[in-house]
């Protein structure tokens, strides 16, 4: 298979029997033997999925086997985005795809890994039996299908357990990890009122013991539907006034597993937005959309096939924790990590990886740039990782380099770009696909990305709106509570009609590959020129005196070219003195050009970001235009709930 290898920034071509050891390979294989299609290039695959989208999601089906309890009448309904219908007809369970086979059995397919308890592992047979425990746990609670059931929970096996068991009764799951406080969860489970409450009384974060018991409290308090709450007795800590799991389950350890068949768009879960820049979207994904979609990401992008194992640093309020767990799709195990990431320091996940033998992990760009500043070094470590996978933000060349010195040349730097809405990626690197320095490789299969102009047409090597044109199976079934679809068309369609605006500022090259340059509610319009946040980044926090970053521009309401503020947080004791200012702003102009030099540079302690990392650019920019804090982003959706102070003093000092 020929690829685009030939550019000069090329870091990683595909390996010569790419074919023969992928299961991205194995598919195109496959696609040849069943539905005569030969396919020479990755980007002949790509448009041969968006070309025809109803034989890609049936092949998809097809290949993986999907176990349906009745078949479908048709791949999908006529008519434009929203509204179309996956799979009419079909029933089906996401949860009994996730539990292995009979071969399976003996299989460690849980590596809990937490700095509040010993290490928890699970076989498939063991995880088997948990699932159908905690079944019929919830069915003598009164749980059936359609209830919601929700968890104030960690990473841990239990979370896991809990939520396969929700979904095979055809019940909905939600979570929200252990660092929101009250008001945040309140916020998110209050829509949707479920009946169930699973909880962890405590844990520990690094060296840190963090108590939960007033959280707790307050959320069973402003949670009137609640008919129980669960322990799942975490660490030393225990919840009063609640059922324990570990008695539940022993209670019911000889039930029988079973799996409700829903129809293909029956909620699964409830993912809920930020809340960074409006109330929190509780968005609902369908039992058949994540299970296709999770299927084509995890063994065609990420590689995952049995025998492997995937660990991924991530909250249980985060998509990405979904990502993690759906990688039992393909048989494959996964580590889930509990407490401080970076404690004692930034080598322990890569020890941790070691430990486990982990062949796909995932590395943010700030983890993987914070690596870098720090010196880390892997070359004494005996890794197996095959594939990075790094997304939540750009991740600048620099941070190529870093893994391809330490990791070696074979590795494939999996970088993309999706998120929440979709619980997926929509741009993103293949086993087919070349490894670019500094971009993203090429679009997701099965997703019709590109970016259009203001007019709203494709535009190549130039940046514009991402869009999506043909329906996915993992678009959202709806928001909760949104009964006639009001919010979910003005929040995705209100531009252009049938089109997914998805809110990225991305440029898109003519073989594929793109580059996300940030929000595009965020993107700078400076004198009629839009201009992407990531390259101011990439720029400043190059230099060694500065340690991040955040760009802002505060239009002139008289229709002059407003004013261009960049924000540093520097290394503790530094100063933003004269040269330093003059030395950023000559860096700005030489890589990128005058128009991008600011009109003032302003020192911080910290720069805002949400919980996974992401920079606050539109929440900054409202505060420094007066809205307050409060109606921005709640404490609980800062990483730093202190981050967004020192913009509220500069807006009081320079008043608009």
């Amino acid at each position: 298979m020929t690829t685009i290898a030939t550019r000069p920034d090329v870091v990683r071509a595909p390996s010569p029997d790419v074919l023969d050891t992928t299961e991205i390979g194995r598919f195109v294989r496959w696609l040849g033997d069943h539905r005569g299609l030969r396919i020479s290039t990755a980007q002949e695959l790509w448009q041969a999925s968006v070309d025809d989208i109803d034989g890609f999601w049936s092949a998809i089906w097809e290949f993986f086997d999907i176990r349906s309890h009745t078949p479908y009448t048709a791949v999908r309904t006529p008519g434009p985005m929203p509204g179309v219908q996956w799979f009419p007809g079909a029933t089906l369970n996401y949860a009994e795809h996730m539990v292995g086979t009979d071969d399976d059995l003996d299989s460690t397919v849980v590596l809990g890994r937490s700095q509040t308890r010993p290490d928890v592992d699970l076989t498939f047979g063991q995880l088997r039996s948990q699932v159908a425990a905690a079944r019929a746990v919830l069915q003598k609670l009164g749980v059936k299908r359609g209830d919601r059931v929700v968890g104030y929970l960690p990473n841990v096996p239990e979370t896991l357990v809990a939520f396969m068991a929700t979904a095979s009764l055809g019940a909905t799951w939600a979570s929200c990890a252990t660092e929101f406080g009250a008001r945040s969860v309140i916020d998110r489970f209050g829509q949707i009122e479920p009946v169930v409450l699973l909880v962890a009384g405590g844990y520990r974060f690094g060296a840190k013991d963090v108590d939960l018991a007033g959280n707790v409290a307050a959320i069973r308090a402003g949670l009137p539907t609640l008919k129980a709450v669960i322990d799942i007795e975490y660490g030393e800590w225990r919840v009063p006034e609640s059922l324990p799991w570990s008695g539940l389950l022993a209670q019911h350890a000889d039930a029988d597993l079973a799996f409700e068949p829903v129809p293909f768009d029956h909620p699964l879960v409830v993912l809920f937005s930020s809340g960074t820049t409006g109330k929190p979207k509780a968005i609902v994904h369908g039992h058949g959309g994540l299970l296709l979609e999770h299927l084509k990401n995890d063994a065609l992008s990420w590689d995952l096939k049995p025998g492997d194992r995937m660990l991924w640093f991530t909250t249980t309020a985060w998509m990405m924790w979904n990502a993690l767990v759906s990688a039992l799709l393909t048989r494959a195990s996964v580590v889930m990590i509990d407490g401080n990431p970076a404690y004692p320091d930034l080598r322990w996940q890569w020890e941790l990886a070691q430990e486990t033998g982990v062949t796909l992990m995932g590395a943010a760009p700030g983890f993987v740039m914070g690596c870098r500043a720090a010196g880390v070094d892997l070359h004494d470590l005996d890794l197996k990782i095959r594939t990075i996978g790094s997304a939540g933000s750009p991740l600048p060349p620099e941070g190529f380099d870093w893994i391809y010195d330490q990791l070696g040349p074979d590795v494939l730097l999996n970088l993309g770009s999706g998120g929440t809405d979709v619980c997926s990626g929509i741009v993103q690197n293949n086993p087919l696909l070349p490894v670019i320095r500094g971009r993203i490789s090429g679009r997701a299969l099965g997703v019709a990305a590109y970016a259009f102009d203001d007019s709203g047409h494709p535009v190549l090597d130039h940046p514009g709106e991402l869009v999506i044109t043909e329906p996915m199976p993992s678009m959202p079934v709806g928001f909760w509570g949104d009964a006639d679809g009001e919010r979910l068309r003005s929040t995705y369609f209100d531009r252009w009609p049938g089109v997914w605006r998805h809110g990225d500022w991305v440029s898109f090259d003519s073989d594929g590959s793109c580059e996300v340059s940030g929000r595009s509610d965020a993107t700078l319009n400076r004198g009629g020129v839009r201009l992407g946040t990531a390259e101011f980044y990439r720029v400043v926090e190059e230099l060694p005196q500065v340690t991040d970053s955040l760009v802002v521009h505060l239009e002139d309401t008289a229709g002059g070219n407003g004013e261009l503020l960049l924000f540093v947080a520097l290394p503790e004791g530094a100063e933003l003195d004269q040269d330093l200012q003059r030395s950023i702003g000559r860096e700005l102009r030489t890589a990128l050009s005058p128009r991008h030099v600011p009109d003032q540079i302003v020192q911080v302690p910290v720069i805002p970001r949400n919980r996974t990392g992401k920079k606050l650019e539109l929440p900054a920019k409202r505060v420094l235009t007066g809205a307050p804090v409060e109606v921005v982003a709640g404490p609980d959706t800062l990483a730093d709930p202190t981050s967004l102070d020192a913009f509220v003093t500069w807006a009081a000092e320079n008043p608009r």
